[in-house]
This record gives C-alpha cells, structure tokens and sequence, in this order.
C-alpha cells in the first residue's frame, strides 16, 4: 500500500517536473517568437498614437483601451485560430503569405518617405471632424490597421515556434499575443499621457519637478516624431528581411547568400562584440535598401493606378 502511495507520489513529482519543463519551453519559444517580432512592434507603437490625437484628455486613455481590447480579439479570435490550421495542414504557405505581409509594410514605409519628400498625401492620418474627432470611427480604424499588424507578428512568431507540436504552437502564440498587446499599448498610453503629466508637473508642482514638467512638454513634439521616423524605418527594414529570408526560403538564394557572406566578412574582420553589432547593421542597411526597392516599385504602381482611374492613389488605397 505504502510502496503504491509512493509510486503515485514520484508520477506526480515526475508530472510536475514535466509541466515545468514544458512552461519553460513555452516561455523560451514566446522569448524568440517575441524578438523576432520586435520591428512590427516598433511600428506599432509608433503608429497607434496617432489615433487617439485629438481626443480630451479625459478620453485618451479610454480610447487606447478600447484599441488594446480590438487587439487582443484581433488576435486570439482571427489571427491565431487561421494561423494554427494554416500551420497545421498548409504549411507551405507560411512563407508567401509573410512575403505578402512584408511586401505591403515595404508599400507602407515607401509611401510615407513619399508622404514626407515627395509631395504625397497621406491616407492613413485620421481625418478630423467638426467638434472633434469621432471616437467610434477612430477606434474603429486604429484596429483595422492593428489586424494588419498583428498579423505580422502572430505569422512571424509562428514561423519561429512551426515546428513545435499544435498544443505548444497555440500556447506559446497565446503569451506572444497577451505580452505584445501589453507592451505595444502600455507603451502608447505613455506616450500620449505624457505631455498631461508633464503639464501637471509644470502647473503644479516648483522647482525641480516644474522643470522636468516643462521639459516633458517641450520635448513630447520631437518624441512623437521620432516615433513616426522609427516607425518608418521599422517597416523598411522588417518588410525587407522578411523579403530577403522569404525568397532564401523558395529556392532564390543569391540575394540572402550576398548578404550573409558581407556579414561573415565583417565577423571575421572585426572580432566580438562591434563586430556582431556591425554586422547586425549591414544586414539591417541590407534588408531597408531591399524594403525601399520593393516600397518604391509598390508606390510607384498605385500612382498609376490611381491616375488611370482619374483619382488619386491614396483615395483609392483607402477605400
């Protein structure tokens, strides 16, 4: 009787070191899934902000929490149930459709350079309206461009996690999904509550404190337009290296090889730590300068469609 009891006691010891061990696994996989995400992220976060300009400051927050919970169901509701039964019976798929996803940040990135030095219009920036700005429709179209976001880092978190069993792949894009919504709209509600604080600080307080409130609303313009060139860049360089590995991927691999063999120069040049970072860059430069190209012949096409329609491209993109 005793010998059983202790029987039972080493299988649930053995469950639990079992289910320890598959927690770690899981959250290991969500680290990597999460890393490589990290460029959408940025984009992201440096997109959202501009949805909840204009509000009251009594309903900026509200706003992004509405946006973070459009979020969380873009995710868990759209995204992650088609990505599971792609991954699970289709497989070959996965790749063109990130090629595709990379190709319209590509698209997204070319055209607000265009938007900045070309004379272009920019379709995405929420129109205002007559006593202020419609909440149900900015909400609205803020989660529409996060579907699109989402997808990119819910596709390129299960491209990392593909060949880990249904049970772990689900799991893991689960707390891929949570994390990044937190993160993503933790970082947006400080951002736009910024310049409250700063104002309070300013208003209310003396000395020291005065000051730093002064400085955080002076400095919360250049913030927010840091944010929008990082943004910019992000999705040059992610919709690029997402390129580059994808067409590695289908069989076309001197693009990719020519990059890595300028890597594996700079390594063996420059040894350690600069060297990595180095060669971090020239892949990063590489996949931009890929992002660019690709971005410009996109923008370049929806002129043209936009002119031989008689409007203009960026009426047609949004409609």
């Amino acid at each position: 009787m005793s010998g059983g009891f202790f029987a039972l006691l080493d299988d649930i010891v053995a469950m639990a070191k079992l289910a320890a061990a598959s927690l770690d696994d899981v959250g290991a996989a969500a680290g990597r899934a999460s890393a490589k995400a990290a460029g959408v992220v940025i984009d992201d976060t440096a997109v959202t902000p501009r949805y909840v300009h204009g509000f009251s400051p009594e309903r900026e927050l509200p706003v992004v929490k509405k946006i973070a919970i459009g979020s969380v169901r873009n995710k868990l509701l759209i995204i992650l149930p088609g990505a599971l039964l792609l991954s699970q019976f289709l497989p070959w798929l996965l790749t063109p459709i990130l090629m595709v996803g990379g190709s319209y940040l590509c698209y997204e990135g070319a055209e607000k350079l265009w938007e900045k030095f070309g004379g272009g219009h920019g379709h995405d920036e929420p129109a205002p309206t007559v006593g202020g700005p419609d909440e149900k429709a900015m909400v609205a179209g803020a989660i529409r461009t996060d579907l699109i976001l989402s997808t990119e880092i819910m596709v390129i978190a299960l491209n990392e996690v593909a060949t880990e069993p249904l049970l772990s792949r689900a799991v893991t894009l689960i707390v891929v999904a949570l994390v990044m919504t937190v993160l993503v709209y933790g970082v947006v509600a400080l951002i736009v509550k910024m310049d409250d604080v700063g104002l309070h600080l300013a208003t209310e307080r003396s000395g020291g404190l005065a000051a730093l409130g002064r400085g955080l609303v002076a400095a919360m313009p250049m913030v927010l337009a840091t944010l929008s060139n990082v943004g910019i860049a992000a999705m040059l360089w992610v919709g690029g290296h997402i390129l580059l590995v994808g067409l590695d991927d289908l069989g076309w691999h001197p693009p990719y090889e020519l990059v890595h063999h300028a890597e594996e120069a700079i390594v063996h040049a420059v040894p350690g730590f600069f060297g990595d970072a180095l060669a971090w860059l020239t892949n990063t430069a590489a996949s931009a300068v890929l992002g660019v190209i690709v971005g410009a012949v996109l923008v370049a096409a929806m002129l043209l469609i936009g002119r031989l329609r008689g409007g203009r491209p960026t009426e047609q993109h949004a409609e």
